[in-house]
């Protein structure tokens, strides 16, 4: 969409505000089949002569945007990458969601069906999520239950592993689900899984903490920028399912160590509010069209 909406700006004349969500000349060769590296390597790579193509036409299309937004200082540092001019490119991270009225997280976890101790994963089930390495970890942390939502295309597999792994009645997989029924499965769970290879700046992680659930991930893309290790959650090295079940382990056995990340959890991303991030938003808006 960025080359077709920066042809329809010069052909109308108007002046072009992006969003730049990740590099998308990645994610098409990543659906494809052409590339299996991981999102660094893919930046540092040349490539074949479609992928300097897109590259091309992609940087040609960004280069005439009055202003591009990365939601993380990480896609910026990307973005500079591919010679923008940095005075027009400007970090403005996800906003948190607004909160309906719930019930108590006793209610929703009975409501859920959620007992013991409660992971929840939410997003698709892509080669980017990579579920596997949380099947893997739950191998070896006993007592863990994974509630799954969302869905994708690796869904059969990842269905198939955790049967092969002997993870039945301890790993259910809901498929696609309301954002709402999102939330309320994060307010419900002791905390959220996100495995990620690669990552901007997620949305569930900023919905995770918005209603109080800390997040257990890898420290991959912009998650760093929010996911504070021992703060409102832990981090682990991405691909390593041994570090991802020692997380899972420590977070589980000590309680007081979840009671602070819960507690800090909504004030990490109290800054993230919808009204101060469209507000920034509009500010930038107005100036282009000046």
């Amino acid at each position: 969409m960025i080359r077709r909406a920066a042809i329809g700006s010069r052909v109308a004349r108007r002046p072009l505000v992006v969003k730049l969500v990740s590099d998308e000349v990645f994610e098409r060769a990543t659906r494809g089949g052409r590339y299996v590296g991981t999102f660094d390597e893919f930046q540092r790579e040349g490539g074949g002569m479609r992928t300097r193509f897109l590259r091309a036409t992609r940087n040609a299309a960004l280069r005439g945007a009055r202003h591009v937004f990365c939601p993380s200082a990480f896609l910026r540092e990307v973005a500079l990458r591919w010679s923008l001019d940095p005075e027009r490119l400007s970090v403005l991270p996800n906003p948190a969601p607004e909160i309906p009225s719930m019930p108590s997280r006793d209610e929703l976890r009975a409501e859920l069906g959620l007992s013991g101790h409660a992971l929840v994963f939410a997003g698709r089930l892509g080669p980017q999520k990579a579920l596997a390495v949380a099947l893997q970890a739950l191998v070896d942390v006993r007592e863990v239950e994974l509630t799954v939502a969302g869905d994708g295309p690796e869904r059969s597999a990842l269905e198939r592993r955790a049967h092969e792994l002997g993870l039945d009645g301890r790993v259910s997989f809901l498929g696609s689900v309301p954002r709402e029924q999102v939330l309320r499965l994060f307010r419900a769970a002791d905390a959220s899984v996100l495995p990620s290879a690669w990552e901007n700046f997620p949305h569930t992680v900023v919905e995770a903490l918005a209603v109080g659930c800390p997040v257990i991930a890898t420290a991959v893309g912009g998650v760093p920028e929010v996911v504070r290790d021992g703060e409102n959650g832990l981090l682990v090295a991405p691909g390593d399912s041994g570090a991802l079940a020692a997380a899972i382990a420590r977070f589980f056995s000590d309680e007081a160590l979840r009671a602070r990340l819960r507690d800090a959890a909504p004030r990490s991303v109290e800054g993230y509010s919808e009204e101060a991030v469209f507000t920034t938003i509009e500010a930038e808006l107005q100036r282009a069209a000046v």
